[in-house]
């Protein structure tokens, strides 16, 4: 069951970010189902100068300003991909990144995208401890954004699901590789997991 379109309406970012952390997002590719707790997250405002859509819509940042519960996926560093879901009223641009993932389903999968042998400690850690690595095990592509996580697309459906797992102990801390508002606290991680991206 994915979690309905009220989940993303009713909340605002930083509490989304937060109730994020213990779901399961999930990708039923051609390739197979693959699947991973969601372990971190970094929230991204209106107003916060490290939000793409801090100045204006542009053709990049435009899934930012859908409705709530819209993938916003964006390329970085001219190579790397990131998955946000997008948060907030429409036309207000804020998003939740989802930082790491402790993967639950799919793993021989996830261990061919990322050239790892999901077997050992260090790779089955280095699957999808970190945005860009996530994304290409999950097998998500720039197809998937804008594409809605309540009513996803038949071919390729990405959405989070809920996950019933023991209550976790949440970290606040500020957020990383930026510049611009790097002092906000805006990034939420499950204490102790060793699939976090970096502590």
């Amino acid at each position: 069951m994915k979690l309905p379109l009220e989940f993303y309406q009713e909340q605002d970012t930083l509490t989304l970010s937060q109730r994020l952390l213990g779901c399961e997002l999930v990708h039923e590719s051609p390739e197979g189902t693959t699947a991973g707790i969601i372990v971190e997250t970094e929230a991204y405002l209106t107003g916060d100068p490290a939000c793409h859509a801090y100045r204006r819509r542009t053709a990049r940042n435009a899934a930012m300003f859908g409705p709530a519960g819209t993938l916003y996926v964006y390329l970085i560093y001219g190579f790397y991909y990131c998955l946000n879901v997008v948060t907030g009223p429409e036309d207000v641009g804020e998003a939740v990144l989802i930082r790491a993932l402790e993967p639950t389903e799919g793993i021989s999968l996830m261990g061919e995208r990322r050239n790892l042998d999901p077997s050992t400690s260090a790779g089955l850690r280095g699957l999808t401890s970190g945005p860009g690595k996530l994304v290409i095990a999950m097998g998500i592509t720039k197809e998937h954004n804008f594409q809605s996580l309540t009513t996803p697309d038949a071919v390729s459906p990405v959405y989070i699901r809920p996950r019933r797992r023991t209550a976790i102990e949440m970290v606040t801390t500020t957020r990383i590789g930026i510049t611009q508002g790097a002092d906000l606290p805006y990034r939420f991680y499950e204490k102790g997991n060793r699939f976090v991206s970096k502590w």
